[in-house]
């Protein structure tokens, strides 16, 4: 007999995959309203996102930092707050590590690998923690906060790139100054940067450390019921800043990663909506940071096959996008089932 617990598991896995066939019935009957065939385009869409070895490598790719901005939004949430701005912990992650690794230029290859990796991450944390302090002593909503924040972010690095740290070598596009090559990390052995490993890592850490620590139970009681958490006693500031600060190290980590396995320097190419997508992944997840693993090489193969879609249908750059958002808003909807099924709530 299973327990409640395994049923609640069970459960949310249903409803979410469920969510994604709703979603999936509601893309097909928009796209043959235009005249194309959804049963082709699933199809297309498969090959381009797990059909082929190159496939597979795309999405592991793309997959990496969407896990670590999930983080972002699922620690919070667990604590009882919606914090969207990992979309601006991500830039300035990037931003922190392209200083630290030319402030440390002479330093020994790992060594310097490790200090722009760990500027990535405290950057990344204390610029959700500032949100997080808005909303705990000032009340300063966290959603609202840390969205505008992603455009704060965004806006300074335009400017620094622009003139303070330009690297004005290359003409083709603004770009900062560039690590030192030693800094840089290479390649698993399925052609997927170092930043698919950190991702899987900090997800199993995470939830070992949410769902078997004192420290985890203590932050679900706080999401769970603020009143009850006071009355237990939980110092409920330090756990909410605690999330906040976790989640923006996991956003901040990702954009420190792609700057060392990507692209060496900071420009325009950090933003490409990784911290969006990685708030439906944690939706879609349902704050569960093992869930987030296959969440997000799920997303990350919709986004890897957009330009075969594009190629094969003439399809515009935003139909993976629009994919994406109606999983969210079934997401959302599927949110009213959970609960319901009896063995779950036994």
């Amino acid at each position: 007999m299973l327990s409640a617990g395994a049923w609640r598991t069970i459960e949310a896995a249903a409803i979410s995959i469920g969510a994604i066939v709703v979603a999936l019935v509601v893309y097909g009957a928009f796209i043959a309203l235009n005249g194309i065939d959804p049963v082709a385009v699933y199809r297309v869409l498969y090959l381009g996102a797990f059909g082929t070895l190159f496939s597979l490598e795309a999405t592991l790719t793309l997959a990496a930092p969407l896990m670590l901005t999930a983080l972002c939004t699922a620690i919070p949430a667990r604590a009882g707050l919606l914090v969207i701005g990992a979309e601006g912990a991500l830039v300035v992650g990037g931003l922190a590590a392209v200083l630290a690794g030319v402030s440390a230029g002479g330093a020994p290859p790992y060594l310097g690998t490790v200090l722009v990796l760990l500027a990535g991450a405290l950057a990344g944390g204390a610029w959700i923690a500032f949100a997080g302090a808005l909303r705990l002593w000032r009340g300063v909503n966290e959603t609202i906060s840390t969205l505008l924040l992603n455009y704060i972010a965004i806006a300074m690095l335009n400017h620094l790139i622009s003139g303070p740290i330009r690297d004005f070598g290359e003409t083709l596009k603004a770009t900062s100054w560039s690590i030192p090559a030693p800094f840089r990390i290479g390649t698993l052995p399925l052609n997927v940067h170092w930043g698919l490993a950190f991702g899987i890592v900090s997800c199993v850490v995470l939830w070992f450390v949410m769902r078997r620590t004192t420290f985890g139970f203590a932050v679900a009681v706080l999401g769970g019921n603020v009143r009850a958490a006071q009355l237990a006693g939980l110092a409920t500031a330090r756990l909410s800043m605690a999330a906040c600060i976790i989640g923006g190290a996991a956003a901040g980590l990702a954009g420190a990663i792609e700057i060392v396995a990507v692209h060496g320097a900071a420009s325009e190419s950090l933003v490409v909506g990784f911290g969006y997508g990685g708030i439906l992944i944690a939706f879609l997840a349902r704050q569960n940071p093992l869930a987030i693993i296959p969440a997000a090489i799920l997303v990350g193969g919709i986004s890897a096959s957009g330009g075969l879609l594009q190629r094969r249908f003439d399809m515009p750059g935003a139909a993976t996008a629009v994919l994406q958002g109606c999983i969210f808003i079934t997401v959302l909807a599927g949110n009213t089932f959970y609960g319901r099924w009896r063995p779950s709530r036994a």
